[in-house]
Parts: structure tokens; C-alpha cells; sequence
């Protein structure tokens, strides 16, 4: 009952995908450029569903935005109704992390013409474009990050290096089967756990057609090319006017004010 008109509208696309290499581009694409990566719900107390219907109504309906359970339903979703053949990858994000941490992010394993690809609409701190699944495959994001991917064993290693950084993992996963009842447990844990991130921040994040833009508590930082501007914010009503303007994310002035 996926509503394909209504999600290819809320993208902003008018010609229908084709099930290629170029239209899995094209739709995460328009995607990341549309559904901002958010987690404010959690702040004003409300739980994050991921099932079909929930996950829909609030990305796509609300308008709203959501983190990476909540993308990869909207967009595994919409890959089924376009013919495409996904299933979910989980994966431990090593980003910042001091220790393994648990499987609390996922992406989509797509095959096309005998070859896999990992599409990942749903992480929050930067464009990770398609790529085909192969040891050793590079790609570079319109925002200059450049990524790629190393193998050992059975654990597939994504590497991130942007600005001028060394390679950092940016997170790692194995091709195992992943059950319903397993994204379950991990949105379980990265919405309630007192050691995950999405319970201890506030955070927003959109792709820009050159950049990116990212809102963390009250620090914002928008970087467009080269071109970086960054700050603390110190008034609700600029908070909000960010949310609306650039996240395309609209609270209520209550809603700020929990937040803030």
C-alpha cells in the first residue's frame, strides 16, 4: 500500500526512477535532499515507530524527518514499489566511538544486474553516496567527503576521509540476515539507552545540492564548498526559524521552547 506519487512528490521528482544503477542514484539522491535526518522527537518525548505506516505518515506525510530506522523504512519501501530487489544491512558506527558499539544503524543491500550495491539514506553527519559492494570501490560526495571500502573476512569496512583528514571507519557490517524483530532491538536501543547518542543530543541534518548543514543541541554549522559558517545559537525563536527554513522541520514555539 506504499503510496509511491506521494513519496516521489515529497522528493521533489517528477519522472519516475528507473530501476538502473542511475535511478538508485538519483532517488537516494533526491532523498537526502528532501527528508532531513532528525531525532526531535525523542527530546519532546515522544517514541520512534518504524513500522511501515508510522514511519510513511511522518516523513512523508507531516512533514517531518527522521534517523536512520525511520529513512530506511520510507526508502526501502519505496525501492520495493519500483521493482527494485533490498534488504536491510545493520552496522556498528565507529565514527567517535572508543569501543564496538551495537548494531544501531542500518542500510539497504541492493542487487542489480548481478551486482550489489549499499544504498544508505539514513546517516545523519554526512552524504554517502551508492556504491557498488566491492572490495577496494571508491566514491566522492558532491560535498567533497570521499569514501571507501575494504573487506576482511566477513566484515565490510566503510571508510570516510573529507577536509583533509586520514581515512576514518565510518562504520562496519556483515551481509547477515537482518529480521524485523532486529531493527526493532537496535531502535530500541538508539532511542532509549542513556549512552546512545540520540538520547543525549538534539540533532537535525540536511544535504545541500553543494554541501551540508547540521544543527547539534544548539550548534549550528552549514558548510557550502569551501564556505563554512558555524555558531551557538542563544535564541529559541533563531532555533526555530533554522528548523523551518533550512531543515524544513516546523515545531510549534512550544515545541522549541522543550527543546531549548
Amino acid at each position: 500500500m506504499f503510496d509511491l506519487p506521494a513519496y516521489l512528490a515529497r522528493l521533489r521528482l517528477s519522472a519516475r526512477p528507473t530501476r538502473d544503477a542511475a535511478g538508485l542514484q538519483a532517488l537516494h539522491r533526491a532523498h537526502r535532499l528532501a527528508i532531513p535526518f532528525e531525532n526531535l522527537d525523542l527530546g519532546l518525548g515522544r517514541p520512534i515507530a518504524i513500522d511501515p505506516a508510522a514511519a510513511f505518515a511522518k516523513l512523508v506525510g507531516r512533514p517531518r524527518g527522521g534517523y536512520c530506522f525511520e529513512h530506511h523504512r520510507v526508502f526501502a519501501d519505496a525501492l520495493a514499489a519500483l521493482g527494485f530487489s533490498a534488504r536491510p544491512l545493520l552496522a556498528r558506527v565507529l565514527l567517535g566511538a572508543a569501543a564496538p558499539p551495537p548494531l544501531t544503524h542500518v542500510l539497504s543491500l541492493v542487487r542489480m544486474d548481478g551486482q550489489d550495491w549499499i544504498a544508505d539514506p539514513g546517516f545523519g553527519d554526512g552524504y554517502t553516496p551508492p556504491m557498488p559492494l566491492a572490495e577496494g570501490e571508491e566514491a566522492t560526495a558532491t560535498d567533497g567527503a570521499r569514501f571507501a571500502l575494504t573487506r576482511e573476512g566477513a566484515d565490510w569496512t566503510l571508510w570516510r576521509d573529507g577536509d583533509g583528514d586520514d581515512p576514518r571507519p565510518q562504520y562496519r557490517f556483515t551481509l547477515a540476515s537482518v529480521e524485523d524483530a532486529d531493527l526493532e532491538q537496535g531502535n530500541w536501543w538508539a532511542s532509549t539507552h542513556p549512552t546512545s547518542r540520540f538520547t543525549r543530543h538534539r540533532i537535525a541534518s540536511i544535504v545541500l545540492p553543494h554541501g551540508f548543514a547540521r544543527l547539534t543541541d544548539r550548534h549550528y554549522r552549514r558548510q557550502v564548498g569551501v564556505e563554512i559558517s558555524e555558531g551557538e545559537i542563544a535564541d529559541p525563536r533563531v532555533y526555530r526559524m533554522r528548523l523551518s527554513l533550512l531543515f524544513g522541520i516546523d515545531l510549534t514555539a512550544e515545541e522549541v521552547a522543550q527543546l531549548f
